[in-house]
């Protein structure tokens, strides 16, 4: 069931935006329009259910949808599972919510893991994109977490808020929509809503470009990508990278970041060899 007036919003919200995003005449729907996508007519149309009932639900009226209204809904308005996991999440809590463990840190066991790849650089992060693990090689990569306040490791501060980290990425905008997209997807699936209101509240305040990426909506699973970064020392380096989850933990993802190629990896060796 909707949680309280904030879920409703979310909903209305959520459906609203990917309303926005669809090509009418791609979808066969003609007319003149005053605003893009499809009007809420046609995507009750889709979905099957009346007109009343689908704007109710973007105005956050007439109590919580069903599941099979949700799936309408996901079908009528082509989102990826990404999207409709987070529709069931903000719809109706599909799936009960898990409180993240108050535990801090990671097991002994897998930083002993982490320290068995001596030339990947590996992370632990929560689904707030706080770093809690790490290895030798991301410290010498990636950024040197152990010297850092445990505030100061939270990848979502450091990528809007600190200069230098910004300048590190070769494609800033990426990486950006990347974290904010994961955040939004991965804290409604743990239920971490108390920290992850209080970093939007931040970021929105002092990060004009986070509030603008925020106000997307977008959603994604962690996954696997390409990234590349602008290192001090040894210059560009390419990864690939994959995200793994960490049983028992739900609101944990090991992130191990391969280099892309010989080149990288020697560039890797270098650093770990010269450090």
């Amino acid at each position: 069931m909707l949680h309280d007036e904030g879920d409703t919003h979310r909903l209305g919200a959520f459906l609203r935006d990917r309303r926005q995003r669809l090509d009418a005449a791609a979808l066969g729907f003609g007319g003149r329009r005053r605003t893009p996508g499809l009007r809420r007519e046609e995507v009750a149309q889709r979905a099957h259910i009346s007109t009343t009932w689908y704007t109710w639900l973007e105005q956050g009226r007439g109590g919580a949808p069903s599941p099979r209204v949700l799936d309408s809904l996901a079908r009528a308005l082509m989102m990826t599972e990404a999207e409709r996991e987070h529709l069931f999440l903000v719809g109706i809590g599909h799936r009960p919510k898990a409180s993240a463990p108050s535990q801090q840190g990671i097991s002994a066991r897998l930083q002993r893991f982490l320290d068995a790849m001596p030339t990947i650089p590996a992370t632990v992060a929560t689904a707030t994109w706080d770093i809690i693990g790490w290895n030798r090689a991301a410290r010498l990569a990636l950024a040197d977490y152990e010297a850092m306040a445990p505030d100061e490791r939270n990848i979502l501060r450091r990528i809007f808020l600190d200069p230098a980290t910004r300048a590190a990425q070769s494609d800033w905008e990426a990486v950006a929509r990347f974290l904010v997209a994961t955040f939004r997807a991965e804290t409604a699936r743990v239920g971490e809503d108390e920290r992850a209101g209080e970093l939007v509240a931040e970021l929105s305040a002092r990060s004009a470009d986070f509030a603008r990426l925020w106000n997307e909506n977008d959603v994604q699973m962690t996954g696997e990508g390409a990234k590349t970064i602008r290192h001090a020392v040894v210059g560009e380096i390419s990864f690939e990278f994959s995200s793994f989850a960490i049983d028992g933990r739900p609101d944990l993802r090991l992130m191990a970041y391969v280099p892309a190629t010989a080149a990288d990896s020697e560039k890797i060796s270098r650093l770990c060899n010269g450090a």
